[in-house]
């Protein structure tokens, strides 16, 4: 496998059907983000616990949809040299808010989640621009981000 995805559910919730099919969809936006060798740990979690590290880590006492957390540790094992590039953490709450908001289903919902936040892991920010649904993104993040989505839209991580 050419890069590892560590998923793992807070404490006290409960993982949701299509919990297993997280790992295919992420490994493939990896691959076409070109990520090598290079690990991923992605928490899904409810308001309550991202709004704690939002308050936290970035002074905004509020819930959000997606949190990416930097860290490009490096460390060997038996299968060689890996960048451990950082945490997504995702709040199921905010899904099916999101999945209204922007007028699609909660599966294309989650990848555009899971897509953001590798794109952060891979060194790209938005500034304080963020998605809209009622105009095109300008900054080369979301554009890159809405890119990826359309490549990968027949992929389904939620039936």
């Amino acid at each position: 496998m050419a890069n590892r995805i560590l998923i793992s559910m807070q404490e006290g919730l409960e993982e949701p059907a299509w919990f297993n099919n997280v790992e295919s969809f992420i490994q493939k936006a990896m691959k076409k983000l070109h990520f090598n060798h290079e690990e991923v740990s992605l928490i899904f979690c409810d308001d309550a616990y991202i709004q704690e590290l939002n308050k936290n880590y970035r002074q905004i006492d509020a819930a959000t949809d997606v949190l990416s957390f930097e860290n490009d540790q490096v460390y060997r094992d038996e299968e060689g040299k890996w960048k451990c590039v950082g945490d997504i953490i995702i709040s199921l709450d905010m899904l099916p808010v999101n999945a209204k908001y922007f007028d699609v289903d909660i599966n294309n919902e989650l990848k555009r989640l899971l897509i953001h936040g590798l794109l952060h892991l891979n060194g790209y920010d938005h500034g304080e621009e963020h998605i809209s649904k009622d105009s095109a993104p300008k900054c080369k993040m979301l554009k890159k981000q809405e890119k990826l989505l359309l490549k990968l839209k027949d992929e389904i991580i939620i039936k």
